[in-house]
């Protein structure tokens, strides 16, 4: 089974930038998208329909063209879920989930706290909600995979400038305790840190300074499984950062099958 995590910043631009054709390329099972910025029915391009594939939607209502995840997969999910039920959070568009037996595959989004002190607050509270939530994921008995931009860094090895970014969001104490915290508490599994254990690979760039010619990165997004996948996890790979679909690079998991 292959995974691919992908925040596009709007699914439209990323298509014209060859993203599809790209895409297409990987023999991959399931694309999670964040940030595809449109409604659902403003996605019905052939070029952003490919064939064989079935697609879930979840828009932001709060406003149009603003954030929106989603869910392409080779299989008919037995269930598509989209709310969690705090409308602060669903009301942005910012989780959708689909059930394929004993597996979920969510396609999530968390803010950034970038704009300013009232969005940091917010994602303060997108944390200490979203918490006890994961952790019931964990204890249901489910296979997860959560794939997304969690717009926080783990570490050192996850952001070229460590010191200087102490102070920035998505790299700030708090928001690194709480994301290892999921890791070393609640038992989820950082896919790419665990094949790759002293890999320096980031995912997203900023769009100043040449960053990401630079590889000025950060490594953002995640594919955070269950511990019982992990046992199944066999490779992974960031797409090269010189194909620039998006800000951010596609983020690419291949699991073993169920039988080993």
């Amino acid at each position: 089974m292959r995974i691919i995590t992908f925040n596009a910043n709007g699914l439209r631009s990323a298509a014209k930038k060859g993203f599809f054709v790209w895409f297409e390329a990987q023999q991959a099972d399931l694309l999670c998208v964040q940030e595809t910025k449109a409604r659902e029915a403003q996605l019905d391009d052939p070029v952003l329909r490919p064939p064989g594939w079935h697609r879930c939607f979840h828009d932001a209502r709060c406003r149009p063209g603003y954030s929106g995840v989603a869910i392409y997969s080779r299989q008919q999910p037995d269930a598509v879920i989209r709310e969690l039920g705090w409308e602060p959070f669903d009301g942005e568009g910012r989780y959708i989930e689909a059930r394929f037996g004993s597996l979920s595959v969510v396609s999530l989004y968390l803010p950034s706290g970038s704009s300013g002190e009232a969005r940091q607050q917010y994602k303060f509270e997108v944390m200490a909600w979203l918490e006890p939530i994961l952790a019931g994921w964990i204890a249901s008995g489910r296979e997860y995979v959560l794939c997304g931009d969690w717009n926080i860094v783990r570490g050192p090895q996850d952001i070229r400038n460590w010191t200087s970014n102490q102070k920035n969001s998505g790299c700030l104490p708090e928001e690194r305790a709480w994301l290892n915290g999921l890791v070393e508490r609640q038992g989820w599994v950082d896919a790419y840190r665990h094949l790759r254990p002293d890999g320096q690979d980031y995912t997203w760039w900023s769009q100043r300074g040449a960053a990401r010619d630079r590889d000025v990165g950060w490594r953002i997004d995640y594919q955070l499984v269950s511990p019982g996948l992990a046992a199944r996890l066999r490779d992974c790979a960031v797409c090269p950062r010189e194909l620039r679909f998006s800000d951010h690079a596609p983020f690419t998991v291949d699991f073993a099958d169920a039988a080993g």
